[in-house]
């Protein structure tokens, strides 16, 4: 939200304005295997939301007001530095996602494009670092190797079990 001006792919996702916490709760299986558990804490809500314990009120009713702070702060965020741009209703920070091309008619992008275009049209760099690994020679000979084994052997009709 801080840049002057936001682009997205128009298949990128885009949105989840939203916050959550997510957890398990595993005290039936504890019972059921016969697992002991063995936690020391210091302060009355150190095991908050402990996914071992049974899960308590008090703690949902502190995560959700959380989470709902939070989400206030983002909501704001957005809007801050969305400014009139948005289009969207409230439906924008529900959590929703959607395509750029979506995202662009609500107003949470600026425009299409790719981050070599926006890298190249956009900022005017000339030298662009493609970053994306790349399998070495050694590891794309013994896939290719591998694979040809693999053929080689069911084309003979023999089994690899």
């Amino acid at each position: 939200m801080a840049a002057d001006q936001i682009y997205a792919d128009k298949a990128s996702i885009v949105g989840s304005i939203g916050v959550r916490m997510d957890g398990f709760g595993y005290t039936e299986a504890i019972e059921k295997l016969g697992i002991e558990r063995r936690a020391l804490t210091a302060g009355e809500h150190k095991s908050f939301m402990d996914p071992f314990l049974p899960l308590q009120q008090d703690d949902v009713d502190h995560a959700r007001s959380l989470l709902e702070n939070i989400h206030q702060q983002f909501i704001d965020v957005v809007k801050t530095g969305r400014g009139d741009r948005l289009k969207g209703g409230t439906d924008l920070f529900s959590g929703l996602v959607w395509s750029g091309e979506q995202a662009l008619e609500l107003g949470l992008i600026d425009g299409l494009a790719s981050a070599g275009t926006v890298a190249r049209e956009i900022i005017g760099l000339e030298d662009i670092v493609d970053y994306t690994p790349r399998p070495n020679y050694l590891d794309r000979f013994a896939g290719r190797f591998g694979a040809s084994v693999v053929n080689h052997i069911t084309a003979q009709g023999w089994s690899l079990r």
